[in-house]
């Protein structure tokens, strides 16, 4: 990863032991997006130590659950209320991962200190972490925590979405149909190479460095998926015919240099702009995958291969999601509802 820019965190490269240990998660090989929400996080904590006079190698718990209470009554920077809503007086806070993940950078700035003797204790309190019989909490931390399950289309929502990206160039249309049935992280989508596709048997490698636990895994996509992409290698070799980035710029300043992950971004804020469905996001089609895979009776050891997950307890949330820990599978239906979604997907995007 290249260096972090600093020049975004100004406080925090004021900060000779911030910058320091900011400096050791880079040099850790951490994602770049880890390293990011960790310099966000200790610049807005050294920016509220500044603003009431508290040093960082001082402070205490008190001074600790100050910020926590300050970070909790602050707006949603992104989701100002919209005119015309049921309740344009309601505040939207910070999400509870989001106060979450400011708390593990600062807990783990503070664990720093303490190794090398600049701090005798750690002021960010560690909590025992404890799981309900359903979506579980904790408890004697600072902050409790709260488990959410993400959100996901309906079916005429999800006929929307693929509507609305009917418009969109094959290559487009082709990083959402393997988003969808190869439930691809952004990275992992964006990072495909030439070199990892498998069109006879349509398998799609996902390399380790691409993934968010490092290790590598080998997944389906669908024949209809497969239909999708032969198309779209005849428009790539108009492109470029070197073998590499898998996904190519098309614009006049970067033809031909791989697509990124804030490209692919933007491509889906577009989609759910045009489908009416602002929920939509990269992670959605991941989400929705998953869940359908849960619906369809696919064992949990199965979908954590699939998905790549680390902990069976990710993939827990996607059988809570699919209610098939409520309810008996259901015997006609329900079984082909992955197939039909694939074949929607050639349907509507080819």
């Amino acid at each position: 990863m290249e260096s972090i820019k600093w020049e975004r965190y100004p406080r925090l490269a004021g900060s000779g032991s911030a910058k320091a240990w900011m400096t050791i998660q880079i040099n850790l090989g951490l994602a770049r997006n880890t390293v990011e929400a960790y310099g966000r996080a200790l610049e807005d904590h050294l920016t509220f130590c500044e603003r009431h006079a508290l040093v960082p190698e001082s402070i205490g718990q008190a001074d600790v659950a100050s910020y926590v209470h300050d970070l909790s009554e602050r707006p949603h920077p992104r989701r100002p209320p919209k005119t015309g809503e049921a309740c344009p007086d309601v505040v939207l806070r910070l999400a509870n991962a989001t106060l979450q993940q400011r708390l593990t950078a600062i807990r783990l700035y503070y664990d720093y200190l303490t190794e090398e003797g600049t701090r005798v204790d750690n002021p960010v309190r560690r909590g025992r972490h404890i799981m309900s019989k359903r979506l579980g909490g904790s408890r004697g931390g600072i902050l409790r925590r709260y488990y959410k399950l993400p959100w996901i289309p309906t079916d005429e929502q999800w006929r929307a979405i693929l509507n609305a990206a009917r418009s969109e160039p094959i290559r487009n249309r082709v990083m959402l149909a393997f988003a969808y049935d190869s439930a691809l992280r952004r990275e992992e989508l964006c990072h495909l190479a030439t070199g990892d596709i498998d069109p006879a048997r349509r398998l799609l490698r996902i390399r380790a460095e691409t993934t968010k636990n490092h290790q590598e895994r080998v997944v389906p996509y669908s024949e209809p998926t497969g239909i999708l992409f032969n198309g779209y290698l005849r428009h790539r070799r108009e492109i470029s015919q070197a073998r590499g980035p898998l996904f190519l710029s098309e614009s006049r300043r970067n033809r031909s240099l791989p697509v990124s992950i804030w490209t692919w971004s933007k491509v889906v804020a577009a989609i759910a702009a045009r489908s009416d469905v602002p929920e939509l996001s990269t992670h959605t089609f991941r989400h929705l995958c998953l869940t359908d895979l849960a619906r369809t009776g696919w064992e949990l050891h199965e979908i954590a291969r699939f998905a790549g997950h680390r902990s069976f307890q990710s993939t827990l949330t996607y059988i809570h999601l699919s209610g098939r820990d409520l309810a008996l599978k259901l015997e006609s239906g329900m079984a082909s509802i992955h197939k039909w979604r694939t074949q929607l997907l050639l349907e509507v995007l080819q």
